[in-house]
């Protein structure tokens, strides 16, 4: 029997504006350095940061309501107008104030529909039989640019100034928006008695309860090195954000194409666990590291435990979410990562000021370490 095909018009279409919005997203892991150089904190820095994640988890029940209501394809679109207007704005910010909060905020909810809404797009468009698969590939294109995104910035900030940046970040969410316009609506048809029971039910629909809980397990402990990476480097006389971010994303496709039929064949929990070993070694190495080579390793290790870990938890999601409420229980999904982020950044900032950047990261690892554990326990038999 023929395998069902994943590439496609709507698989190229809906990767390519994934790819160009990741790669604008992620030139602003340069960012923390721009708050610096305006005389920010840690403690400040992890705030802002957050601060975006906050916003776009308090709009989460509103975008997983509006794509199962009305479809994916006005939310994707709606959230790349409002993504060109946030990175744009990031041009008229020349010191700390009320402005530049406001602008994260609105950044936050441009990301929230985008991230849920390419996504849930993704869930439809995949085959069934090669799910787990399926979702690994197309995380690719958000993957790809924790990659280029650093070493585009530092390329960037070589010859010019973070205002370049942000400018280049605007020409990149043009061009998402631009392709989004390609994109044909694929959401799943119900019957009238498999309709949508709402945001609320799906948050509490008894399987997924313990999926949110790893889900924000993860978010929390890799926001670590996402949001004080830059500025640890700062501090040290080895390793840059294109070296680690590179080795991080490279790991992390290469175990979605080399293994991504894995977990639909062994078992996605049977292959969840390594990798949340491997994430967990890899955050708490960060620290330890002494040079590049082993600088660039822990960033490999990480990036197999998050290649694998972040397409497993969706597609379990995925798989026990009503048809109806798939909509709702990917953003719900994705809002654990805006979740993760408004704990971990705060957080680690904290940390990482008071008692050092060594003892963050091994902080995160172990976070990851005992979150694992609660969760195999919590999930056993499902």
């Amino acid at each position: 029997m023929q395998r069902a095909r994943l590439l496609t018009t709507a698989f190229v279409l809906s990767f390519a504006g994934t790819f160009l919005q990741a790669l604008a997203f992620n030139l602003y892991l340069h960012f923390p350095g721009y708050l610096k150089d305006l005389g920010a904190d840690e403690v400040t820095i992890g705030l802002l940061w957050s601060l975006t994640a906050g916003a776009a988890l308090l709009v989460r029940p509103w975008v997983g309501r509006a794509m199962d209501d009305w479809g994916r394809r006005p939310v994707i679109l709606l959230g790349g107008v409002l993504n060109v207007l946030a990175v744009g704005l990031y041009l008229t910010v020349s010191s700390l104030g009320p402005w530049i909060y406001a602008i994260r905020i609105l950044h936050g909810v441009a990301e929230s529909m985008l991230f849920a809404g390419f996504f849930t797009y993704a869930a439809d468009i995949v085959p069934e039989s090669r799910r787990m698969q399926g979702i690994a590939a197309f995380s690719v294109s958000g993957m790809l640019p924790i990659s280029l995104g650093p070493l585009l910035g530092d390329w960037i900030l070589g010859w010019g100034s973070y205002g370049d940046l942000f400018a280049i970040a605007v020409v990149l969410a043009v061009a998402s928006l631009a392709v989004s316009f390609g994109l044909r609506e694929a959401r799943p048809v119900v019957s009238a008695d498999e309709a949508s029971r709402g945001f609320t039910a799906a948050a509490l629909q008894r399987d997924l309860v313990p999926l949110w809980f790893i889900g924000t397990i993860f978010a929390t402990a890799i926001a670590g090195p996402f949001a004080f990476l830059k500025t640890y480097l700062l501090q040290v006389e080895f390793g840059s954000m294109g070296l680690f971010f590179t080795a991080y994303s490279l790991a992390a496709i290469a175990v979605r194409l080399g293994l991504g039929w894995l977990p639909d064949r062994a078992g996605p929990k049977r292959v969840l666990a390594p990798s949340l070993v491997l994430l967990g070694l890899g955050l708490a190495g960060i620290g330890l590291a002494g040079g590049d080579v082993t600088f660039g390793l822990v960033g490999a290790l990480c990036g197999m435990g998050h290649g694998m870990t972040n397409p497993i938890l969706n597609g379990l999601v995925i798989s026990r979410a009503r048809p109806a409420e798939r909509g709702a229980a990917i953003a719900l999904y994705t809002a654990v990562f805006d979740a993760g982020v408004l704990l971990g950044g705060p957080l680690f900032g904290a940390i990482s000021r008071d008692v050092g950047y060594v003892e963050m990261f091994v902080s995160a690892g172990a976070v990851v370490a005992v979150g694992g554990l609660v969760f195999a326990v919590w999930d056993r038999g499902r």
